[in-house]
């Protein structure tokens, strides 16, 4: 039976959206954890914060020392594969790496994995939902000179294929790993009009998208989470287990 579920992430984990009313980012009332909370009766400890990497999730991580019966929710990529945009902006010609490189991101989720599994909770990860390209340069370059910001991307669209790369690391290390693999990703893609479902910023999931998110969880594990089933391999979008 599955004792808690413990997130770290970023501000997707935490479920921040953009509240347009007041022009700032927020914490949505109807958070995706809170539905899980609600509908399940499990408690959602969560340690995501807004503008984490995942070096910041593995120095929160030493703070739980036993997370016997827990799953070890893993969701990281959308700050991790960031650019610097001002220096972009500033010298389009030169090469700007990631916050943290493709690479890098890949043995630092190994780490994770194995420090979630040394602490006797179940390691489960997370893709990074797809952003919206259009609308997050906007976002981004609304301060900046957007022309130069485009000449170093090549086209605009090279952003989401940029944080994709993320998300197939992800999906590696987890198979890699023999490691349970929720697709969010997937989850979103599967939609219509992937955009009605995120912020003005083009990558903040908003009120649908913390509803959609809550949806795919509670979908397809309700008894897996609640009943503490073996999980089971599924074909679907959504949790992937591992058939061990």
């Amino acid at each position: 039976m599955v004792s808690s579920i413990h997130v770290w992430g970023d501000s997707i984990g935490k479920g921040v959206v953009f509240d347009e009313s007041r022009g700032r980012y927020a914490i949505s009332g109807q958070r995706w954890a809170t539905q899980i909370e609600q509908q399940l009766g499990i408690c959602v400890h969560n340690h995501a914060r807004m503008g984490a990497v995942i070096r910041d999730g593995l120095k929160e991580l030493e703070r739980s020392t036993d997370l016997t019966g827990a799953v070890a929710v893993i969701e990281f990529g959308g700050n991790d594969c960031d650019l610097p945009w001002a220096a972009v902006a500033a010298e389009p010609e030169q090469e700007h790496p990631a916050k943290v490189p493709v690479e890098i991101f890949r043995q630092l989720l190994g780490q994770f994995i194995g420090q979630v599994r040394a602490r006797g909770a179940r390691p489960l990860l997370v893709t990074p939902p797809p952003l919206d390209a259009p609308r997050y340069f906007a976002w981004v370059t609304r301060q900046l000179n957007a022309q130069a910001v485009a000449a170093y991307l090549g086209d605009i669209q090279h952003i989401y294929r940029w944080q994709e790369r993320y998300a197939i690391a992800v999906r590696d290390v987890a198979l890699q790993l023999n490691c349970e693999l929720f697709d969010l990703r997937d989850a979103f893609l599967a939609e219509r009009d992937v955009a009605s479902y995120l912020c003005l910023d083009g990558i903040h999931p908003n009120e649908r998208g913390q509803s959609l998110i809550a949806r795919a969880v509670l979908e397809q594990d309700r008894r897996y989470f609640k009943a503490g089933l073996e999980p089971r391999l599924k074909t679907r979008p959504g949790i992937v287990w591992d058939q061990a």
